[in-house]
């Protein structure tokens, strides 16, 4: 069921399925809608916020997370357990700690680490120095062209689910401009974040396999911290873990939507 741009599939507890960059949900965790409305049976929520994926309405990063309070607030459907990679991470991380009473839980796929200033300035900075870049005639193909090339050897080094292969060449087809604008704010608002105003909610921080000496794995291990939640990382995992990881990744969620709930972090 489609409502005002939100997907709404199954009956159960909610969970809100946030992708990364500024991709749409809609087929961006292949296998996940599915299988949380078997076992153990959700109300998966589906919506693009502002400004990326399919909204038809201009956005901010700095105002996505009260956004999705109010969204969650209208449908009636909260506390959500959130579950976002790379970007959505982020928001999600604002989410929880802005409006904690409509976040149940967070699954944390690799997100862009809101912790660590220095990484978000220098993401915030490259996608705006590649979006300039796209606007000369003809860089922005070759930029396409070699984003599409990349997704094709992932895929077919890591032997893809055939779903999991086509949400990966869609993620290919990148938008680097929306993407830069999506971005937009982010140093600051990492500059603004401190990591004890988070507060301590049932959630699983999963991390890229990378080195522990990694900045990115090494923001990652304080947010699990900050949340009293688990650091998770599977062999030769990669960003898009979940579709590398997909079966892992439903198992996950589905820790949160158990009685017990997951392991307890660090």
């Amino acid at each position: 069921m489609e409502i005002n741009n939100v997907q709404l599939h199954g009956v159960g507890h909610p969970v809100l399925l946030l992708p990364g960059g500024a991709e749409s949900g809609d087929g961006f965790f292949p296998g996940l809608i599915e299988g949380l409305t078997a076992d153990p049976g959700c109300q998966v929520i589906v919506y693009d916020r502002p400004g990326t994926g399919t909204s038809p309405a201009d956005g901010a990063l700095a105002d996505a997370a009260s956004h999705l309070s109010s969204l969650i607030d209208r449908l009636g459907c909260g506390p959500v357990v959130a579950v976002r990679q790379s970007l959505g991470g982020a928001v999600a991380v604002l989410l929880a700690r802005d409006h904690p009473h409509n976040v149940a839980g967070l699954v944390l796929l690799d997100p862009t680490p809101l912790n660590d200033p220095r990484t978000c300035a220098r993401l915030e900075r490259t996608t705006r120095l590649l979006a300039g870049a796209a606007a000369v005639p003809g860089v922005h193909s070759l930029l396409s062209a070699a984003v599409r090339a990349t997704a094709a050897r992932v895929a077919r080094r890591s032997t893809l689910r055939p779903d999991c292969a086509a949400a990966l060449a869609r993620t290919a087809r990148l938008d680097v401009p929306t993407l830069a604008r999506a971005v937009r704010g982010i140093t600051a608002l990492s500059r603004d974040l401190r990591e004890t105003d988070l507060p301590r909610i049932p959630a699983v921080v999963v991390t890229a396999d990378r080195t522990p000496r990694s900045r990115v794995r090494r923001a990652h291990a304080r947010l699990a911290q900050a949340f009293g939640a688990p650091l998770v990382s599977w062999p030769g995992a990669t960003h898009s873990v979940h579709l590398d990881h997909p079966d892992e990744t439903l198992a996950t969620v589905r820790t949160l939507l158990t009685p017990t709930g997951p392991p307890t972090g660090p």
